[in-house]
Formats: C-alpha cells, sequence, structure tokens
C-alpha cells in the first residue's frame, strides 16, 4: 500500500461527495418505486373526492 498524505480539506471534501451520493442515490429510490395505493375499504364518492384532489396538487 502506498503511503500518502491528505490535507483536511481533501478529507472532508471526499466526506461531503460520499455523503452527497447516498443522498440522491435515496431520492433516486423514492421517486423511481410507484406508490400503491389501495382503495379497497373507501366508498366511491370518497374515492372521487381524492382524485380530484390529486389533480389539483
Amino acid at each position: 500500500m502506498i503511503d500518502q498524505n491528505y490535507s483536511i480539506d481533501e478529507i472532508l471534501s471526499a466526506v461531503d461527495e460520499i455523503q452527497n451520493k447516498k443522498k440522491e442515490v435515496k431520492s433516486n429510490i423514492a421517486t423511481t418505486l410507484p406508490v400503491k395505493k389501495d382503495y379497497s375499504e373507501v366508498p366511491k364518492h370518497t374515492l372521487k373526492l381524492i382524485e380530484e384532489a390529486e389533480e389539483t396538487k
């Protein structure tokens, strides 16, 4: 193994890069997974209200 000396700024920069990549991966996972909603027990008139509310977002 080759010994290398790194400055504190280089180390902190590398840590920031790693943390940002982890955040990007987590946010990508959250946005790519489809949300499956189960409205089987909700009355139909309530479903219509929910659909209308989602359209106005």
